[in-house]
């Protein structure tokens, strides 16, 4: 490592040494938390006076005491996971992974933890971070159902906003909202931060003759969130008498269950958890869409045409959820549908064809390679 330290980076651009880097930094990882918990149990840090392994760690070593303490946590919580103790030990998972398995396991889902333990590594190992996040969302859901809606109740209970005024006249503020309802708030506030946005890009446009870079915009994308939020409370102020209170869309999946598993969570970019007990609140005020799986994976079929529109195009949000590019998590709403095979090569317009994908993997996928030469 001193030799790499000194050495010439550009060495290691590739993308398998990038991957190979950070498989041994894992590996690292894993050794400070099984070295920190045996310094914790034969407790060699008492004879500094120390108070505790994580004191004495935090000071020498000089890192943050909550940082020492979750390392420690880490090391003794690996004594219960002897699967993912191994798999870490390769470098085949991150603290990350054990970090969240350990959100998850407490006395009423330990045992269920010992049985299912070989198919939540497998899940660690094959798939993306947040699709793991969502795979042990739904598990706690299964082994500890009451704890899940009891949390949820909690995180609503600890909802909390607060706008007061301070020095020179500037106001300081705070918000915290369970999941529903701060999805509800971001997808506004992000809403109108867009339109923000293209005005500052057409104002900047106009001004210098070209197409602008971000940082030549007139508000940064803080302020840009700032204003959106002042606007907010604008329209609302001056909202028409008439007007129609936003209302939320349930999309049930008829039969998918069955064939995928559980699927509660939020639509967009997210895609959070939700307990079941979270949605009834909501249900008097929700439209309710039913979209009925088949076991060919497919939902429901509008006519054929040159773009993806209507039930098809809906098909595909409700099928995908996010672009298909395993890269990208852009969500559906700034997704454009595409032709698995080209419509000028004879391609239908129907859902087995297409799929989603964010603009930039929609274009880098019809641009065309360079000439011979």
């Amino acid at each position: 490592m001193d030799v790499v330290a000194i050495g010439d980076f550009s060495q290691y651009s590739d993308c398998e040494s990038q991957v190979r880097i950070q498989s041994l930094q894992s590996k690292m990882d894993y050794i400070r938390a099984k070295s920190i918990a045996a310094f914790d149990v034969w407790g060699a840090w008492g004879a500094s006076g120390a108070r505790s392994a994580k004191s004495y760690v935090a000071k020498e070593c000089q890192i943050p005491k909550a940082e020492a303490g979750r390392q420690l946590r880490r090391g003794h919580l690996l004594c219960h996971l002897p699967k993912f103790d191994e798999a870490w030990s390769r470098g085949e998972i991150t603290k990350d992974h054990v970090d969240r398995i350990g959100r998850a396991r407490n006395p009423r889902t330990e045992n269920f933890l010992e049985r299912d333990e070989d198919m939540l590594l497998d899940k660690a190992i094959d798939n993306t971070f947040p699709d793991f996040e969502r795979i042990v969302d739904y598990w706690s859901q299964h082994a500890d159902p009451d704890g899940v809606e009891e949390d949820a109740m909690e995180q609503l209970a600890r909802r909390d906003v607060y706008l007061v005024p301070s020095v020179g006249g500037t106001y300081l503020g705070k918000m915290t909202l369970d999941t529903l309802s701060g999805a509800i708030v971001d997808g506004e506030l992000t809403r109108i931060e867009q339109e923000l946005f293209q005005e500052d890009w057409a104002k900047a446009e106009a001004e210098l003759g070209r197409a602008p870079k971000v940082e030549e915009l007139c508000r940064t994308t803080a302020q840009r969130r700032a204003d959106a939020l002042v606007e907010m409370a604008t329209r609302s102020r001056t909202a028409p008498a008439d007007g129609t209170r936003p209302a939320p869309l349930f999309t049930v999946l008829v039969g998918y269950e069955t064939m995928h598993g559980r699927m509660c969570e939020l639509a967009g970019g997210s895609r959070m958890v939700l307990s079941p007990g979270s949605l009834l609140p909501w249900l008097d005020q929700a439209y309710i869409e039913r979209a009925v799986f088949t076991p060919n994976n497919r939902v429901e079929v509008s006519e054929t045409s040159r773009f993806f529109v209507g039930a098809t195009r809906r098909a595909l949000e409700i099928r995908d959820r996010e672009c298909t590019d395993p890269y990208c998590h852009e969500p559906v709403e700034r997704c454009q549908a595409d032709h698995i095979i080209e419509w000028s090569q004879n391609g239908p317009t129907t859902q087995d064809n297409g799929r989603l994908l964010c603009g930039f993997h929609n274009r880098l996928r019809n641009q065309r390679p360079p000439p011979d030469g």
